[in-house]
């Protein structure tokens, strides 16, 4: 299921919960609103430090993350680092992640279509390619100098 960031954006989030088949309480709608806010992957506990005024525990955003994820809300982000991150499921796209300072920039186009069939076509085990997950790692410009 996906949405749109439009969607986050106009404050949508009760209806983003029911769709994906969740109640709508009011720690799940702070969860997802540090999202709308911050739209680059995020661990666990980065949500928690932004929803320390909401008085939500760690474990309940925890939880809400599992479920988001189940409900296909957000997606986990292999960022090859320690923590599990999360971003919102609104698009598909890939990541640069500089290997020093760990900046995270977004890239906004997916043109592996051709190659998917290729791939595809290539493996024997597999009757179906559903997802795919790429990420590009090096070093940013202000790590460069």
């Amino acid at each position: 299921m996906k949405y749109e960031r439009g969607d986050y954006m106009k404050g949508k989030f009760y209806d983003i919960l029911r769709g994906g088949g969740l109640k709508a309480t009011k720690p799940r709608v702070a969860v997802l609103g540090v999202f709308s806010d911050d739209c680059r992957p995020m661990t666990a506990e980065e949500i928690f430090q932004k929803l320390l005024h909401e008085k939500i525990d760690l474990a309940t955003v925890y939880r809400s993350l599992k479920s988001f994820e189940e409900s296909g809300i957000v997606e986990i982000v292999n960022l090859h680092k320690d923590s599990i991150y999360y971003e919102l499921s609104d698009h598909h796209h890939h990541h640069v992640i500089c290997k020093k300072c760990g900046l995270v920039e977004r890239l906004k186009e997916c043109d592996i279509d051709a190659s998917l069939k290729q791939i595809q076509k290539s493996v024997r085990n597999f009757k179906h390619i559903t997802s795919h997950s790429l990420e590009f790692f090096g070093i940013c410009k202000k790590c460069a100098d």
